[in-house]
């Protein structure tokens, strides 16, 4: 399977080829071998798949397998860095995902871009963060993850920040790389503190179980916790920051200020759920070595969630709506790892998320497309410039609808069947778990609808130009993956993908789904009330909660709060103070002492006059003083 090793080079050549002489091809014909290119990585990504999956079982479970794999760095020896490609169920699997809405996405920019300056500039990112997404999620070592993760942060930097006469894109784009950057820096110690006391980076040795590997770690604790615990929480935080969740889920929402199918691609379906990808690779280290940070994780996972799903409840941007709904849905990924374990029963959670990355990704790209089309045709991401849509973009209208069922998990469409795995394994978990989330799951069926009725029904706002439909590039994405959306939930996904690689065959919960669909269709409903036609409820509730509004439409001043920290506190006390001293101590020290040797040298300088009597006088003078000094002595 050597051919894999396309999989990653023809988005890498068709970034260099792009980027180096894009601009001496049309738009179109730099558009067209960016799709193409995609479309041949996309085939063979679904090769892999239907070959990797239809493999013969070991001991029934799928084989792990390396078809490249070579020594790049040695430190010790045991410790190295290898550079191949890993195939397993979960990496085969994003390379379906990764790749899918990739193609989807470079088809739909055709029609969305058309017309922009930096078209060929757009394809050529786009390219580069389609590799650097594939080598992450077929990595074999830790470290290989790490050089990718880093790749991942520019590339999305730069796509975020593709409009850089914007001052709002660029500062989206910065926000970004700080935020992750901070973040990646606890991955990397995370890496640096495993990879001592484990003397490996492969994920082959550290998910093995073999007590051998953690033999140097065991014993070793710090402030209370062992140092594998710090390891894999400082891990988790690198994870924490590319998946956006609370504390630093900040730089996602401003993140919408990049062009609308980078936010399908980067902040639905891929960049986002590199964090999930991290922890579900490194599950078994987690469960075996420190089960209390996985436990951590899911309330971390449950308190992003349900803080996402009320700041999106009152947005009026609908790409902030979607920005909030990404945090939530991550959430939901991270609180079922977090309450999972490894075999059978116990390893429902694991295989429930791994199931809703690969749902939610389809129907929230579907969901950004769909409003990159109403953007395109209203000019506008206020909700309150739409309403009535639905007479003028009917297929838009047909598609975001099915990705609003699905989201809000409403059966038989795939939403559904991912959702339900969660909760059911959150009950399994702690009963108030359940609860929690089916809580946050209700919200989320409700901001789904209000967004859907403010967009396509209520009353139409004044359009200065009668809306119409997108063109076909941008309509046929949308429905393909409105198909899979509509289909996806069928997919016995247990069979393929589970904790411990065993078959596991998914039993719907019934009194779990029933309950979970009853409350969809009460926040359905809810909304239907609410936003469908004229009520002043909200608008009521709005008055009575001001404080509680104003407080959710600034995402309760988190961010406002760092910035009293970063300017108020870190620039005025810390900054500044070092910058005085840095200028006028440092500096004016040097300064002083090139002044000080700049009049020397002025008062000096006549013994370079270059007359030689002068230099005469001088030797005498000189000679003169040393028999002077010797007698004397």
């Amino acid at each position: 399977m050597e051919y894999t090793l396309l999989i990653l080079l023809l988005p890498m050549l068709t970034f260099l080829l792009l980027g180096l002489f894009g601009m001496k091809l049309r738009p179109a014909i730099a558009g067209g071998i960016g799709t193409l290119s995609l479309a041949l990585t996309t085939l063979l990504a679904y090769t892999t798949a239907g070959y990797y999956f239809s493999s013969p079982r070991i001991g029934g479970v799928l084989p792990k397998l390396l078809p490249i794999n070579f020594e790049w760095l040695r430190f010790t020896d045991a410790l190295h860095i290898d550079l191949g490609i890993l195939l397993d169920p979960i990496s085969v699997m994003m390379l379906v995902v990764i790749t899918t809405v990739s193609l989807m996405v470079h088809i739909y920019s055709l029609g969305y871009m058309k017309g922009e300056r930096g078209f060929q500039r757009y394809y050529a990112f786009l390219s580069l963060f389609t590799f650097s997404m594939l080598g992450l999620v077929v990595a074999p070592n830790i470290f290989q993850m790490y050089i990718f993760w880093e790749l991942v942060g520019v590339s999305s930097y730069l796509l975020i920040g593709f409009y850089y006469t914007r001052p709002a894109a660029i500062a989206a784009s910065k926000k970004a790389f700080i935020v992750t950057r901070f973040a990646d820096l606890g991955f990397l110690l995370g890496i640096l503190l495993l990879s001592y006391f484990t003397e490996t980076f492969s994920f082959e040795a550290l998910t093995s179980g073999n007590s051998a590997v953690f033999s140097a770690a065991a014993g070793v604790t710090f402030l209370g916790a062992s140092v594998m615990s710090w390891a894999l929480a400082l891990i988790f935080i690198g994870g924490a920051g590319k998946s956006a969740m609370f504390p630093l889920h900040i730089w996602l929402p401003d993140a919408m200020e990049g062009p609308t199918p980078v936010s399908a691609l980067i902040h639905a379906a891929t960049m986002v759920v590199a964090g999930v990808f991290l922890v579900a690779r490194l599950f078994p280290l987690y469960v075996l070595a420190a089960p209390e940070v996985l436990v951590g994780i899911g309330y971390v996972g449950a308190f992003t969630s349900l803080y996402a799903a009320i700041v999106a409840c009152v947005q009026t941007d609908i790409k902030r709506v979607l920005a909030f709904s990404t945090i939530s849905q991550i959430g939901f990924m991270m609180v079922a790892l977090g309450v999972s374990g490894i075999g059978g029963h116990e390893g429902l959670g694991y295989m429930a998320s791994m199931f809703h990355l690969f749902t939610h990704a389809m129907f929230k790209a579907l969901l950004f497309l769909g409003a990159g089309a109403i953007i395109h045709t209203i000019g506008s991401n206020e909700m309150s410039r739409m309403g009535g849509l639905r007479k003028y973009m009917p297929y838009t209208h047909i598609t975001f609808l099915v990705a609003c069922l699905a989201i809000a998990g409403i059966p038989p469409l795939s939403g559904f069947f991912s959702k339900d795995e969660i909760l059911a394994a959150t009950f399994a978990f702690a009963p108030q778990m359940g609860v929690f989330m089916s809580f946050t799951a209700g919200l989320t069926a409700f901001y789904m609808f209000r967004l859907y009725y403010n967009i396509f029904w209520g009353i139409p706002a004044k359009f200065e130009h009668t809306p119409h439909e997108a063109p076909k590039t941008m309509i046929i994405p949308l429905m393909i993956l409105a198909l899979i959306t509509l289909f996806a939930g069928f997919i016995p996904f247990g069979h393929f993908v589970s904790s411990n690689g065993q078959p596991y065959t998914i039993h719907l919960d019934r009194t779990v789904a029933i309950c979970s669909v009853a409350i969809a269709l009460i926040a359905i409903s809810i909304a239907t009330f609410f936003y469908k036609s004229s009520c002043d409820i909200p608008d009521r509730l709005v008055n009575m909660y001001p404080r509680l509004h104003r407080a959710a439409c600034h995402r309760f001043y988190i961010d406002e709060f760092y910035l009293f920290i970063t300017k108020r506190i870190i620039f005025r006390c810390i900054s500044h103070p070092i910058a005085w001293f840095d200028r006028h101590v440092i500096d004016g020290t040097l300064n002083g002492i090139a002044s000080m040797t700049q009049r020397f040298s002025y008062a000096i300088r006549g013994f370079q006059s270059g007359q030689i009597q002068q230099y005469a006088f001088v030797f005498l003078l000189g000679t003169l003083l040393i028999v002077l000094l010797m007698v004397l002595i």
